[in-house]
């Protein structure tokens, strides 16, 4: 019997999905399977609970589909632990990017990478901690699959502080490879590419055509040389200067790998990003949840174009825009590849997985060994076998290892329980450029979180 618990199970967006997924594998039923979703949010839990039996139904699987609000139930003697779970999530989100930026620190984002991305890597590290502790009690030899993010931060205080075996999964470097399928005008089941470098800030080492073995860097620079500034700007802008700056296309977008450059805003328009009118107050204050817009283009297409004023982006986490069954009636895969990794681990079938997050361990050979990087990899039943990648350019390692500075500090100010080192990671954070700013923005986001963080003393 295979079991897999689901720890956040309740989220609108990636739930019913990720169940559809597994519940769509006939490798995972080899011999019988149970799939435990927890969650606190008993509705949420409820409704991917009711998509998960109508799949299973419609497929015949079979399968036992148990929901609970007990963590340590769901866990006991798993084999798999899939994590994806965030606390009110744009509220929190809009102080982590409004609050750093009052003080002056232009971060883009402020989700994976940015000053915020400190306080949101702190308040999912208290709670994963928690979970991956349990697991090495109750099921210490199952397999963490997170979904999580800063995905780096977190499977760095988990690889670091527990015994735990952590995967940390992320779809960014399949939207750098669908851009460059566009680009490129060939299909993405032609491309063979291998990026490597730390979640969010991925770098292509290798762009090859299946069909013919052609190396198709030297295409894409002259596509890039001759392209329109203004095309797909928000998007891509950023990425081409540091495609001619540094040599290797990044993924996954500007707002993404922006978000650990101090001078990524002279190429994104981050302001757009959790928008409200202050006068009406704060949406941690009101309770008036912000919207969360990742790309200037979709904006412009749906507010500019559509003159319905009216009209609204949907929420981050919204489940109206989440497609789980084809015309035909068929389910959809959301293109995630825990299942693979739980197929491959089952049935002990070599699987190709373009990225995961684990620790370095030589794998990228000028970064630090202790890192969790993004890199290509191969699993089967022996565990997760990241793929030997070239050294990379030293302009980018040099950022990647400035960053792998600040999430150590950031685990031992989790350890320790250190102010200290949270604000010693803080002070060296690219976009904070004042001490005094520093520490009253540190001072503000302790107490306006003070219920969801670690203890820092």
């Amino acid at each position: 019997m295979t079991k897999i618990a689901y720890i956040g199970a309740g989220s609108l967006q990636f739930g019913p999905i990720i169940v559809q997924d597994i519940l769509m594998s006939s490798i995972l039923f080899k011999n019988g399977l149970e799939i435990h979703l927890m969650d606190i949010e008993r509705m949420h839990l409820d409704h991917v609970l009711s998509h998960g039996e109508y799949v299973n139904e419609k497929l015949g699987r079979n399968a036992k589909i148990i929901a609970t609000t007990n963590r340590d139930e769901a866990i006991k003697n798993a084999d798999f632990v899939i994590c994806a779970l965030e606390k009110d999530r744009n509220v929190f989100w809009s102080q982590d990017f409004h609050i750093p930026r009052k003080y002056g620190f232009k971060q883009v984002y402020g989700e994976n990478g940015g000053v915020g991305s400190l306080f949101h890597a702190l308040r999912n590290i208290k709670v994963i901690m928690e979970l991956a502790k349990k697991m090495e009690e109750l099921c210490p030899d199952a397999l963490l699959l997170n979904f999580s993010n800063p995905e780096h931060k977190i499977c760095e205080a988990v690889t670091r502080l527990t015994t735990i075996k952590a995967i940390g999964l992320c779809h960014g470097v399949f939207m750098g490879r669908e851009q460059l399928s566009e680009l490129l005008e060939i299909p993405l089941s032609d491309l063979q590419t291998k990026a490597c470098g730390m979640n969010h800030f991925t770098w292509f080492q290798e762009i090859i055509q299946k069909s013919t073995g052609e190396d198709l860097y030297p295409k894409l620079r002259v596509i890039e040389q001759k392209g329109d500034w203004l095309a797909k700007w928000h998007e891509l802008a950023l990425g081409r200067i540091l495609f001619r700056r540094f040599g290797l296309w990044p993924s996954p977008a500007s707002n993404h790998y922006g978000e650990y450059l101090r001078w990524a805003e002279e190429f994104v328009i981050p302001q757009l990003q959790f928008f409200y009118d202050p006068y009406d107050g704060h949406p941690w204050e009101n309770k008036q949840i912000p919207e969360g817009v990742y790309t200037l283009d979709k904006v412009n297409y749906e507010r500019e174009w559509n003159k319905d004023w009216s009209k609204k982006l949907l929420p981050v986490g919204s489940t109206e825009d989440v497609q789980l069954e084809n015309e035909d009636g068929t389910f959809k895969n959301s293109g995630e590849i825990a299942t693979l990794i739980m197929e491959s681990i089952v049935n002990d079938k070599k699987q190709w997985l373009e990225a995961v997050n684990v620790p370095n361990k030589g794998a990228i050979p000028n970064l630090p060994d202790n890192l969790v990087v993004e890199v290509p990899a191969y699993s089967d039943a022996s565990g997760i076998k990241p793929v030997q990648m070239k050294p990379i350019p030293e302009g980018i390692a040099a950022t990647i290892r400035l960053h792998a500075s600040i999430h150590l500090l950031l685990v031992e100010a989790y350890k320790e329980q250190s102010k200290d080192k949270l604000l010693q990671a803080i002070l060296i954070e690219p976009t904070v450029n004042s001490y005094r700013n520093a520490v009253d923005m540190c001072n503000e986001m302790l107490i306006l979180q003070k219920d969801v963080l670690p203890i820092l003393k």
